[in-house]
């Protein structure tokens, strides 16, 4: 894989509780230099990272009840409504994950249904936190993102106890077959990594680590 296509795979992420808007600058800049999909930031940081994107070609994402998921719909969809007005162009959401594992899949379908009505055409990615999941638990989180009109599966937000797996890209892409995309993030630190996550079935990758992974690859 050519360096300019790998790169393309990339969300290029700060999401950290200490980021500064210095940093926010220098991520859009390496973003841009080393031609990312998009930059990843909380909420806060959206309107700066569309200013400083505008133009460019590389989109801006923001994440949405971040990172825990537990944020009730009447504050998530909101969020999610500003982000867009504030220039994001994809919407990054997290599940209810107790409701889900409490086996409350339409009250999870529904959440995500009003992040994805608020966001209007923007692209929505439903993080499921795959590693507080049973397999079968991942597969209903799934159905109930496909079921709702959202666009991607992505496993973690990477503030949980685990990040992307082989495994559970493979498993998610055998649920929902060539009907929605696939977003792998959380641990994503080496070329190993991000080629094994495309091969079994990674549309985007979510990281903070793609400049140093890039400079692994030749050109």
């Amino acid at each position: 894989m050519k360096r300019e296509e790998l790169a393309r795979y990339f969300d290029h992420t700060i999401l950290k509780a200490f980021t500064v808007e210095a940093d926010v600058r220098k991520v859009c800049e390496e973003a841009v230099t080393h031609g990312f999909y998009s930059v990843c930031v909380n909420p806060c940081h959206v309107a700066l990272v569309a200013a400083e994107l505008k133009g460019t070609g590389v989109r801006t994402c923001s994440v949405v009840g971040f990172p825990l998921g537990a944020n009730v719909t009447g504050i998530k969809a909101p969020e999610a409504a500003l982000a867009v007005e504030q220039g994001a162009r994809e919407v990054d959401m997290v599940i209810t994950v107790g409701k889900l594992k409490q086996g409350l899949i339409s009250a999870v379908e529904s959440d995500i249904r009003a992040v994805v009505e608020a966001s209007g055409p923007v692209v929505v990615k439903v993080i499921i936190e795959t590693c507080y999941l049973e397999d079968e638990e991942k597969v209903a989180a799934c159905k109930a993102a496909e079921n709702a009109g959202a666009h991607f599966v992505k496993t973690s937000t990477g503030f949980g106890t685990g990040g992307a797996t082989v495994e559970d890209i493979a498993l998610i892409r055998r649920t929902v077959g060539d009907r929605m995309k696939i977003k792998a993030s959380g641990g994503i630190g080496t070329l190993k990594d991000a080629l094994a996550l495309i091969d079994a079935g990674a549309d985007r990758l979510g990281a903070s680590a793609g400049v140093s992974i890039l400079s692994e690859l030749k050109a």
